[in-house]
């Protein structure tokens, strides 16, 4: 079996989708199904991964276009026996069905199953955001004239959770996908914890001297609530006297995003603030060793975010044995409550902040307790093998 997942980009900068893909690609590998992916990448991002990649980049304008990725659809389309389109929105979901919309006109006697997996990017929040209004009515009319096209050719729309698939319903019209499954999304296990990890994350943020620290580690972006954060640890910082301040986690906003508007205006709040200068550090983005190294060491995960379809980085710190302080618009908040590792609010200012609080009020014991369920949950809902397992099913099932 030959599987094709096709995607706008593979760079881990844009975001979670394209360490989904590697994690279904090479699992799907290991279980004797060939897998190939095409972005219109000009840059290889991975050399350890197992399956072959095809660059058609660079990608021109923000729509990810590339003259080069319709013909080579048009011509490998048929070795596959099913191709998958990760992401919406941009050229390569058009390109496919374009290329399905020529092959057929050609009278191709078998074309692949399609399957399209939105990665949360029919969740109404993009419509109903404030500053997006123009992106929405956009959205609306590139549903009507070519987004609805896809989703309606294809023989299943895969969702990461069930909250993904129920939201999915409701920002756009006609919605009539053949059929929709779960698959759900693994993450891979973390390298066991080594003293170099630490090592090489503490000559990242050499001010931190040790000290304890919340780590938020995803895009500085508004989306992701950084804004709301940076104001509830201000407030929480405020209401501690100079004794206390000494107990209180520090802060760590790490990912890319702080050369864009709004992260500068982040670190510029931070700036302002002469307790927030001493209490917040901005190490951008983390990879490697320097990543593990910031995820075993924090004493909680934070992640505020208006909007998250899964929230890989949530369930990387599950991973470490790390608690998470999450909102409820993070699709799988209840998997991790119920599991009894998350502290749990709205993304709102004060949701923010009693996250941040109640926490600060846990008892050690509780805290130990709570990083002791982490692990389990993420064995129960999201190790990988059993999502890869799952995916497996359903290829092969239709085929």
């Amino acid at each position: 079996m030959r599987v094709l997942h096709v995607i706008s980009s593979m760079d881990p900068k844009n975001g979670g989708v394209c360490e989904a893909v590697r994690i279904f690609a090479n699992g799907l590998q290991d279980l004797d199904i060939n897998n190939e992916v095409v972005s219109v990448d000009s840059l290889q991002f991975n050399s350890n991964d197992k399956y072959e990649s095809h660059l058609l980049g660079p990608a021109k304008n923000t729509w990810y276009y590339s003259k080069k990725l319709l013909p080579w659809l048009i011509d490998n389309i048929t070795r596959f026996d099913t191709i998958i389109v990760h992401g919406l929105w941009l050229y390569h979901g058009y390109a496919v069905y374009q290329a399905f919309k020529t092959l057929k006109q050609r009278k191709h006697e078998k074309l692949p199953k399609l399957f399209v997996m939105p990665h949360g990017m029919l969740d109404p929040y993009f419509q109903r955001a404030e500053g997006r209004r123009i992106k929405a009515i956009r959205n609306v009319i590139y549903w009507a004239l070519i987004e609805k096209k896809l989703i309606h050719q294809a023989n299943e729309i895969l969702f990461t959770c069930k909250t993904e698939l129920i939201l999915a319903r409701e920002p756009f019209w006609p919605y009539k996908p053949k059929l929709e499954t779960i698959v759900g999304l693994g993450v891979l296990a973390p390298p066991a914890y080594s003293t170099k990890m630490a090592d090489v994350f503490n000559t990242t943020i050499p001010e931190l001297c040790n000290s304890p620290y919340f780590l938020f580690l995803s895009r500085i972006h508004e989306k992701k609530g950084t804004d709301m954060l940076i104001g509830a640890y201000k407030k929480l910082v405020e209401s501690y006297d100079q004794q206390e301040l000494k107990t209180l986690p520090k802060l760590i906003i790490a990912g890319p995003g702080l050369d864009s508007p709004y992260g500068i205006r982040m670190r510029q709040m931070v700036s302002s603030s002469k307790i927030l200068d001493k209490m917040v550090y901005f190490p951008g983005m983390l990879t490697g060793a320097a990543k593990w190294g910031a995820f075993y060491g924090c004493e909680a995960f934070v992640l505020p975010s208006h909007q998250e379809n899964f929230g890989i980085a949530v369930v990387e710190a599950l991973t470490c044995n790390k608690p998470v302080l999450i909102s409820n618009q993070v699709n799988i908040w209840r998997e991790i409550h119920d599991g009894g590792a998350a502290v749990v609010a709205d993304d709102t200012n004060d949701g923010t902040y009693s996250m941040l609080y109640n926490w600060s009020r846990l008892s050690s014991e509780d805290k130990e307790k709570m990083g002791n369920h982490a692990r389990h949950c993420y064995e129960k809902h999201f190790e990988v093998s059993a999502v890869v397992n799952r995916f497996h099913q359903i290829l092969t099932h239709q085929n």
